[in-house]
């Protein structure tokens, strides 16, 4: 009997895979899709994802990043605010670069990747029957629609009462213009721009507005002139983002990264958070206590959800989303906690 099943072969999943195999466990990684995994997300990596990852042993490729940018358009023009990262660089990295660093270094550790999905489970005493096959531990790292979470009975179904919002990202055939992750405010939702390449930066536009990427550009005003002429390739899109979970733990099943619960990725730090989840997931497995990854959950995320929960309501009304920057220049203290809050180690 295996020790572990990991559902899910994103960069959460073979995280989990790597904590696994390093605490001696029996683990193998189930995941449908073949290869090096695409999807649509920010690509930047906070200065505590970047530690998180060279704890691991992987060191992707990338641009270092130092810091936050908000850019929106005035009446005087165009108006910023900036804060540095006070725990050194983040890291902007294309996420296939990222999945191929993580997948090697699960294949250096002898980990099986299985190309199959979860499909089944039942919970036993001591075990869980993954598809008809005993492990002991399962540990979902299936995405914002986890088909583990809705098979372990987790999934909050009560409705939302908050608009739902979607992502879109493209990549841009440009050299970068910042070394800072720049969000462009608008009435119709932000756009994050991160340089990931000498020759590449990536365009990520959240907004309750499901029109075609193509079609939202124009309402950036602070950014549509640098967009003039330049290719770009082709555009990925995720949602809605909003995932709720009724608890993290059933049984001998645990929730990890975007299946565990999403709130929204305004505030760029999913990947940090994940990362730090799939090491308490593993910590509470190998010392046969499923049940305290869910106070481990609750800690690490309890800073991360207030601060996107909060940004996120108080910038509902166009109106008020208008003072978001000219309120971060009059107060850079306060921008400038923010923005280290989030990017320290979870």
């Amino acid at each position: 009997m295996r020790d572990l099943v990991v559902a899910g072969g994103g960069p959460v999943g073979l995280a989990v895979a790597l904590h696994a195999a390093r605490a001696g466990l029996d683990v193998e990684v189930r995941e449908p899709r073949a290869g090096v995994i695409d999807k649509a997300c920010g690509e930047g990596l906070m200065p505590g994802a970047v530690a998180a990852l060279a704890r691991l042993g992987v060191d992707p490729e990338g641009i270092d990043l130092h810091g936050i940018r908000y850019v929106d358009a005035g009446r005087g023009g165009v108006r910023e605010a900036r804060a540095d990262f006070r725990a050194g660089p983040g890291r902007g990295v294309r996420r296939t670069v990222l999945h191929a660093a993580l997948h090697d270094a699960v294949a250096r550790a002898g980990v099986p990747v299985v190309a199959t999905a979860v499909r089944d489970l039942e919970q036993r005493d001591d075990h869980v029957l993954v598809d008809g096959e005993p492990s002991r531990h399962l540990v979902g790292a299936d995405g914002l629609h986890s088909g583990v979470r809705r098979l372990a009975g987790l999934t909050d179904a009560r409705p939302h009462r908050d608009p739902r919002r979607y992502g879109q990202r493209v990549h841009l055939e440009c050299a970068p213009w910042s070394a800072h992750v720049e969000v462009h405010w608008s009435p119709v939702g932000e756009a994050y721009v991160t340089p990931v390449a000498p020759d590449l930066v990536g365009l990520a536009v959240l907004t309750a507005d499901r029109t075609p990427l193509a079609e939202l550009l124009p309402a950036f005003t602070t950014l549509a002139p640098r967009l003039a002429g330049v290719a770009a390739g082709k555009v990925r899109g995720a949602g809605p983002l909003r995932q709720r979970t009724r608890a993290r733990v059933a049984g001998r099943v645990l929730l990890v990264g975007d299946a565990a619960g999403y709130v929204d990725a305004l505030t760029g730090e999913g990947l940090a958070l994940g990362l730090a989840q799939a090491e308490a997931a593993v910590a509470a497995v190998a010392a046969g206590t499923p049940e305290a990854y869910e106070i481990a959950w609750r800690r690490l995320t309890r800073r991360h959800d207030l601060l996107t929960a909060g940004l996120l309501r108080a910038t509902r009304a166009a109106p008020v989303r208008s003072h978001v920057v000219p309120a971060a220049r009059r107060m850079p203290w306060a921008f400038g906690w923010a923005v280290d809050q989030l990017a320290r180690p979870a």
